[in-house]
């Protein structure tokens, strides 16, 4: 044990149950470092209770309980790090934990079944999980709020089984088995009653499968609020849908305001998306250091901090910009000191594809055990380009493009260019040397593209591992059986030793 990086076997501290033997030893500095913020994170849901609203929304909804793994969460996320990547993780993903806890609060201030503040409820706007926050940067007096977003997306990620019960309740109605899990949990809280009925309108997207719209609409007959469908084209590439798209976006402000009597602010949302633009700058400055030997802001860190940043605050609030400042600051001085995330750099990863919400420290694992350094993901990807600032018409286009590269739709639809192109492309940007290639089995949107990449992959020279999983319900593709099939891999066609040993095979089949 000492403060360098795999200085102990990181395996020994699972023992098949839900809590740790102990926590990780990191060297006095690190190991005080991360010891107060895993109190901290105690403190903040300590915090939260005493609020007598959210008392009773832990008493009220099943999936609260979840939030109870939020310590455990965060040492699974920060596993094996050291220095600038542990500070940095810890930094970025309490901001979104934070954003988390004051979204539940307003959720449960506006509950009729327990708040019940009636005049707060007339000003939230109600968002699906796979609606981008960012139009709402227009109106300034309005509250942007997702229910699906708290209680099936983040449920699943801080405990494994977190939304298993809404996936059976789904199935008990006769919903096949195939379907995919997020849309059947969030179909099965709904026939659950297990949704804070709040709102004064709604937005939906026409996201990228039959199964979300299946529960969209069900949920928009359940949430008995008026509820607009956003169609947004699915052949986002084509020139010819753009002024559609951009239409669509205006349809969507018209019934806002129709809605709730507030006007669209230009100035606002002109100022909300300059905010927006410079948090691009600040990511793409990320990309740059990503390009080296020294890759910074990576893996789990940039995954989980940049959909919060893109999906949930949009430009609208200030602290993920200071974040981002921030981040690329520390990025850049651990960038100069030549610092390291793991032992050894053996492989540069791409994650395409979309992630097991089970199992989000999985590349975090891929580094301790194998070296395998996951450079960036898909779905970080999906945010690149910029809002005109001073042009109503061209922000509309640009505001709709970015609409049609929504996270779960950005590279399943749209063909093959954003599909498999984009992947090798964003490869040669990053000196990717393997793709880490997610099987989500219950999405068939990717599923033609398989021998495709296989092919690409071969010309390209990049070893391409293909991990299976089921999104939210681990019993269909288990984090071992996850962590088995780049072990296969490496072993077999590499003949590479794993890094430590003790990573290779473990069970974690009942911990959060």
């Amino acid at each position: 044990m000492s403060k360098y990086i795999g200085s102990e076997p990181l395996g020994k501290f699972y023992t098949g149950k839900k809590a740790k033997r102990r926590r990780e030893w990191r060297g006095f500095k690190d190991t005080w470092y991360d010891y107060c913020r895993w109190l901290g994170y105690w403190k903040t849901l300590i915090g939260f209770v005493l609020n007598i609203n959210n008392t009773r929304g832990f008493l009220r909804y099943r999936w609260m309980m979840n939030y109870l793994a939020l310590p455990d969460y965060m040492d699974r996320h920060t596993e094996g790090m050291r220095g600038t990547q542990l500070r940095m993780a810890h930094q970025a993903l309490g901001l979104i934990v934070t954003d988390i806890c004051d979204m539940l609060k307003k959720i449960f201030r506006a509950d009729p079944a327990i708040g019940n503040d009636k005049k707060f409820n007339d000003k939230i706007i109600l968002f699906d999980e796979n609606m981008m926050s960012t139009l709402m940067g227009g109106f300034p007096n309005l509250t942007w709020l997702s229910v699906e977003v708290p209680a099936i997306y983040t449920s699943s990620m801080l405990s494994q089984e977190g939304v298993q019960y809404y996936v059976d309740k789904t199935h008990e109605y006769g919903v096949p088995v195939d379907v995919c899990p997020m849309p059947a949990a969030e179909l099965g809280a709904t026939l659950a009653d297990d949704f804070p009925l709040i709102g004064k309108c709604a937005v939906q997207c026409n996201t990228t499968c039959d199964g979300s719209l299946m529960g969209n609409g069900i949920e928009a007959r359940a949430f008995k609020i008026p509820t607009f469908q956003l169609a947004v084209p699915i052949r986002h590439r084509q020139n010819s849908v753009q002024d559609y798209a951009a239409a669509e976006i205006v349809n969507a402000i018209h019934f806002i305001e129709d809605q709730t009597g507030e006007k669209f602010d230009w100035d606002a949302f002109f100022d909300s998306m300059k905010r927006f633009n410079k948090e691009t700058d600040e990511f793409l400055e990320w990309l740059e250091i990503s390009k080296t030997e020294f890759p910074q802001v990576m893996g789990v860190t940039l995954a989980l901090y940049r959909y919060g940043v893109y999906q949930a605050a949009g430009g609208r609030n200030e602290a993920f910009l200071k974040m981002d400042k921030w981040l690329t600051k520390m990025a850049t001085d651990a960038y100069k000191n030549k610092e390291m995330a793991c032992k050894q750099y053996r492989h540069r990863a791409m994650t395409w594809g979309v992630q097991a919400a089970y199992y989000t420290a999985f590349p975090i694992w891929m580094m301790n055990c194998w070296g395998i350094v996951p450079v960036a993901d898909m779905l970080s990807m999906v945010s690149t380009e910029k809002i005109n600032t001073e042009d109503k018409d061209q922000a509309m286009l640009d505001l709709a493009y970015l609409y049609e590269n929504m996270i779960m739709r950005n590279r399943s639809n749209g063909g093959y260019e954003t599909g498999v192109e984009a992947l090798w492309r964003n490869c040669e940007a990053l000196n990717i040397d393997m793709v880490i290639m997610y099987v989500h089995m219950g999405c068939k949107a990717m599923s033609g593209y398989h021998g495709l990449f296989e092919e690409e992959a071969r010309k390209h020279g990049i070893h391409l591992i293909w991990v299976t999983h089921n999104l939210m319900c681990p019993h269909d593709g288990t984090r071992r059986d996850m962590r088995m099939e780049v072990n296969r891999y490496m072993r077999s066609v590499l003949r590479e030793e794993p890094l430590d040993p003790s990573l290779e095979d473990f069970d974690d089949g009942e911990s959060w």
